[in-house]
């Protein structure tokens, strides 16, 4: 029956390519059962290198085919093998292990599939000194300064040990498409350098697999692959592994319409995802061997593990600058606290700190602006779609015209933006601004153009027989945003913040009449809760005197006696909660040096004793000294890791980790765990008096403690705010003066 269904490539996806039910036939296989130690599967084409080992061995026990395999490693050798890899738990040490087949020289490769061992066979063809090659050819390749001299260095080492006609360097980009950003070629080869290819050329199962094996090898894709027998016909052999696995015929016809015959692949990875490959193609039949493609692993893995460093060091000249203009602004409010003063500033302005053409401001319902941003309706209408649309501090997007329309209205100077929300109450915010950047794509083929049914009801790919250069224009689309840059809008919000902060209490919030109520509430605070001690303190004790003496009392009145003792307690727990909170705005602070270490180590295991949650795990990193009340500040820590360690305790690997880090004129301790987090609409309510969040309510508390730690904090003129996800997690941050 033949599929009329339109196909595309994405239907790559859905083949199972790790169980192909055949191998390459370069080499040869026979598996091995772990515990029978019985041959379970076998090679068809292993006739061909020995003729005994025929179909006719499946069954049979290891000790009765060794003597076929006529090899040259001694009675009882390979079951020793087997033996010395199982209890190793891997075959690393063995592979490749020398061998001679009728005089001539294999190596053999055992690997694991569920519960097989997997003995593979390949010729061996390196004859010249592989070490000595691969010392000169990394030495070579990291001698380049920036990420594209490595990576051409690294394409020209690799074409210098397996001597293939073309090598690329692949990346994939963040949609899933790669692109050619680097090639060492034959001369009379056409470039491919600068091509994308679509994200379906290398489907994702594919991309699994790369990150498990990270060379992969096809010698020749016109050769007839060989079956794998076995007795087993409804139990697939997983080949994950497996150095000699077979190749995907819709892969292999890819291959022959580019006119390649051979390819060598390695693999890029960059914090345990695959950030490119190294893609090698021979226009003849060509087999490398095992150490070969080994060496080039290790060299893939050397250049993976520079990726990260000279990708940061491309960055590194830019950064600078932003840095120096952050730190810059950062002078420009401690000493005036002035947004709009900060944004026009002289030498720097809120524009400088990140790679923008221009910078909008709505402070005090005022809008300030600098360099090239939209006109003033546009951004009012901009700044209303962003308070509803932003769920979180900052926003970021390089394509604002596709997800706000509007915005095509001044795509030449806003396609890019980066948001960061001062005042969600008081809709007030920052804008930055990237123009669009009109970009041609230049395809491998048309990568939307579907697969065609041929009249014999077989995939065509004849969509991609040319390989011709397509071209697709980009547009709505600023250059993205880069990680630097978006650290440092988090960076200035903080700042930003801290300083309306400083001045709410003389330009906005409070006035000294409100100061004088508070002052006058305060007391009363005090007064009310200090005298409610005593009269609750009687009613407890008279309530638990009838409980115990009366013998007369029903078991009603018990129970209701007892709730009479149970609501005291909790009555005189909140007395005690408000009473430290009065007694806050009363206490004078002597500052002294505090040894944090010790201070931080000593909460914490008051915190998991009391709480007894000794499976949450409390990582302590670097704890310098500040200055402040002891008192006060252990009860500052206390309370925050006791609510970490509350809120995490039921996450399946509970963690709260700890750390003091230093900058130029302040020490900033982060608290940080990974448990239910706090939701966006009630991250204001944080720190005011009884207010609890609707998550929290199966949890213990009052709602008083964080109100108390607010207080302390600003006593130590000190800050305090936090970074929260619902079910992700939460860090706090207190930043202590030098």
């Amino acid at each position: 029956m033949k599929n009329t269904t339109p196909i595309d490539l994405t239907n790559c996806d859905k083949e199972p390519i790790h169980i192909p039910g055949r191998i390459q036939s370069h080499g040869f296989m026979v598996a091995i059962h772990h515990q029978t130690l019985t041959i379970t599967y076998i090679s068809s084409n292993s006739s061909e290198f020995l003729p005994s080992l025929t179909k006719d061995i499946l069954g049979l026990s290891i000790a009765e085919v060794e003597p076929l395999l006529a090899l040259n490693t001694g009675e009882g050798q390979l079951l020793q093998l087997l033996k010395l890899g199982a209890a190793q738990q891997n075959f690393e040490t063995i592979n490749p292990y020398p061998i001679k087949i009728n005089g001539n020289e294999y190596y053999l490769i055992i690997s694991v599939s569920g519960p097989e061992f997997l003995l593979e066979f390949e010729p061996v063809t390196i004859q010249y000194d592989i070490q000595n090659l691969i010392g000169k050819s990394v030495s070579e390749i990291l001698a380049g300064k920036d990420l594209q001299s490595l990576l051409n260095n690294t394409a020209k080492g690799i074409k210098d040990i397996i001597h293939y006609d073309r090598v690329m360097i692949y990346k994939f980009l963040e949609d899933g498409h790669g692109e050619v950003i680097s090639e060492v070629k034959n001369e009379e080869l056409e470039s491919f350098y600068g091509l994308h290819y679509p994200a379906s050329d290398i489907p994702k199962q594919a991309r699994e697999l790369y990150k498990l094996n990270y060379t992969r090898i096809i010698a020749d894709v016109s050769s007839v692959s060989a079956d794998i027998l076995t007795y087993q016909e409804d139990i697939p052999l997983d080949l994950t592994h497996a150095v000699l696995r077979a190749v995907s015929p819709i892969h292999i016809q890819y291959l022959k319409n580019m006119g390649v015959e051979s390819s060598f692949s390695i693999s890029l990875l960059l914090d345990g995802e695959l950030w490119g490959l190294i893609a090698c193609h021979n226009y003849s039949p060509k087999f490398i061997d095992y150490k070969a493609r080994e060496a080039a692993k290790l060299i893939g893995k050397i250049v993976s593990s520079a990726l990260e460093y000279r990708e940061e060091e491309e960055e590194s000249d830019k950064n600078s600058q932003y840095l120096a203009a952050l730190n810059g602004i950062n002078l420009q409010l401690t000493k005036d606290g002035e947004l709009h003063a900060a944004l026009t500033g002289k030498e720097y302005s809120l524009k400088d700190i990140i790679g923008a053409t221009g910078v909008a401001v709505l402070f005090e319902n005022e809008i300030s602006t600098k360099g090239k941003t939209p006109q003033t309706a546009q951004l009012t209408e901009l700044f209303n779609w962003l308070k509803i649309t932003m769920h979180d501090g900052v926003y970021y997007t390089h394509r604002l015209p596709e997800v706000y329309p509007p915005a095509k209205a001044f795509k030449e100077i806003g396609s890019g933006i980066i948001a960061c929300m001062i005042s969600r109450d008081m809709s007030e915010m920052v804008v930055w601004f990237k123009p669009e950047q009109i970009t041609t794509i230049k395809w491998a083929g048309d990568p939307n153009k579907p697969v065609v049914i041929s009249p014999d009801g077989l995939m065509n790919l004849s969509p991609r027989n040319s390989f011709e250069t397509w071209s697709e224009m980009v547009e709505h689309t600023a250059v993205k945003w880069t990680k630097a840059e978006i650290s440092n809008v988090i960076k200035i919000r903080e700042r930003i913040l801290s300083a309306i902060h400083k001045k709410a209490g003389e330009i906005r919030m409070l006035n000294e009449r409100l100061k004088r109520a508070y002052e006058e509430l305060d007391t009363f605070s005090y007064t009310i809760s200090h005298d409610l001690r005593t009269p609750l303190t009687s009613i407890k004790s008279y309530a638990e005197l009838i409980l115990f003496s009366n013998k007369s009392l029903d078991e009603q009145g018990r129970q209701q006696l007892s709730r009479v003792v149970a609501g005291a307690d909790k009555m005189a727990f909140l007395i005690n909660e408000i009473l430290k909170l009065a007694r806050m705005g009363r206490m004078e602070v002597e500052m002294d040096k505090l040894d944090m270490d010790h201070l931080i180590k000593d909460a914490s295991a008051e915190v998991l004793a009391a709480q007894k949650a000794d499976h949450v795990a409390v990582v302590l990193k670097d704890l310098p000294a500040i200055k402040g009340s002891q008192v006060l500040i252990l009860q500052v820590f206390t309370n925050i890791i006791g609510n970490a360690v509350k809120y995490s305790a039921h996450a399946d690997r509970p963690e709260v980790v700890i750390e003091g880090l230093e900058t130029d004129d302040e020490i900033v301790y982060s608290i940080r765990d990974n448990g239910i987090g706090i939701a966006p609409n009630h991250q204001d309510k944080v720190y005011e008096l009884f207010k609890r969040m609707d998550n929290v309510k199966a949890y213990e508390g009052t709602g008083v403690g964080l109100a108390i730690v607010k207080r302390i904090v600003e006593k130590h003129d000190a800050r305090i705010w936090f970074e929260s996800e619902l079910k992700v997690g939460t860090v706090f941050y207190i930043a202590f003066k030098k």
